[in-house]
């Protein structure tokens, strides 16, 4: 049976409040940061014997190298982070299988968690001021609006309950290791955003706990919209109804790609918006070349326009880059929360609104 380690109450509250001060700072990419570290097999597994290789499951290095990801944490704390996000991205039942390691999915979230917690309190000790941890929940690589198969449409690997069961479990175990919040992230599916939703919901429940989630969508081409097809506002008419702390982007594109639309979700939501963009697009070698001033610079504009309440980094981002664009926008203020007028708003592919 896991050790409870929940998080100090009033996650939702304190960290509104904190955004009505300031522009808060999310960390940065776990991934490119853990390929610093040049590991090898024997590092990511450890002493198990899964029987399978572990070499880039970089969700278990919290079990068998739980150096790496704190020393990760630590870093982007010190560089100005207010809040950590999970090690857990790929730490879920579907893509744990691909290692064999279906089986630790409880104890790697748990221990993740728990490690982020740890940090994150240590730092508020410092100097009096909450960091936050959220549980971050990726994609998985199951569609539940596509089919996988050109010549059967109607074909799924996957259903609603079952995804949402995999979710499920990593949401309690997100939970009991102490994460403040649930990031449901790089969103590329909205059916699967809302099995993830339900499964944080009821994990919250469950422990009768206001857990608030947040949701992060990924862009899949310049035109605005995710792979199942829809735009940004869409989006938000879809699953406004979970009370997101949170709404924003992440991943697919740099900051400069990303600009139009941060506005359109920055004057249509009523809540807090967060974009931690990639460190620009990378290079013929996979790598990111965007320098911390440039990111910083770039995002400083979405701030100077009053269009965001929390930035990080997301792939290729660095300690440096959230240390520059934390230092950006220290003397801004924060986007102030609109509040729409009243009207039923529904969403196919896109936006529909009923006054």
């Amino acid at each position: 049976m896991a050790i409870l380690n929940f998080a100090p109450p009033g996650a939702r509250e304190a960290l509104i409040a904190a955004a009505q001060e300031r522009i808060l700072i999310t960390d940065g990419a776990f991934g490119t940061e853990i390929q610093n570290w040049k590991l090898g097999e024997g590092d990511y597994a450890g002493t198990l014997a899964l029987g399978h290789d572990q070499k880039g499951n970089n969700d278990i290095l919290a079990l068998t190298r739980p150096e790496v990801p704190e020393s990760i944490h630590r870093a982007y704390f010190a560089a100005g982070a207010d809040i950590a996000e999970t090690n857990t991205f790929s730490a879920n039942r579907i893509s744990q299988a691909d290692y064999g390691a279906e089986s630790l999915v409880r104890a790697i979230n748990h221990e993740s968690a728990g490690m982020a917690r740890r940090i994150a309190d240590e730092f508020a000790a410092q100097d009096g001021r909450r960091r936050f941890v959220a549980g971050a929940i990726g994609p998985t690589n199951k569609t539940l609006s596509l089919s996988p198969d050109v010549n059967d449409p109607g074909y799924r690997e996957i259903d609603f309950d079952q995804l949402k069961d995999v979710y499920r479990e990593q949401a309690d175990a997100l939970i009991e290791g102490g994460a403040d919040f649930i990031l449901i992230e790089t969103v590329f599916d909205t059916l699967n955003a809302k099995s993830a939703i339900m499964a944080a919901q009821e994990a919250a429940d469950a422990f009768g706990r206001d857990v608030p989630i947040m949701l992060s969508m990924t862009l899949t081409d310049l035109s605005g919209r995710n792979l199942s097809g829809h735009t940004v506002e869409a989006f938000w008419h879809a699953v406004r109804h979970a009370r997101p702390v949170t709404i924003g982007l992440n991943c697919s594109f740099g900051a400069e790609q990303l600009r139009p639309h941060v506005k359109v979700l920055s004057d249509t939501c009523d809540t807090l918006i967060m974009i931690y963009p990639n460190a620009g697009l990378p290079n013929e070698l996979g790598q990111y070349d965007e320098a911390p001033a440039t990111t910083a610079a770039l995002v400083g504009e979405w701030a100077e326009q009053g269009q965001v309440n929390i930035l990080g980094g997301c792939c290729g981002s660095t300690p440096a880059h959230i240390k520059a664009i934390a230092g950006a926008v220290a003397s801004l203020k924060p986007r102030a929360i609109p509040v729409p007028p009243v009207r039923t708003r529904l969403a196919g592919l896109e936006p529909f609104s009923m006054a």
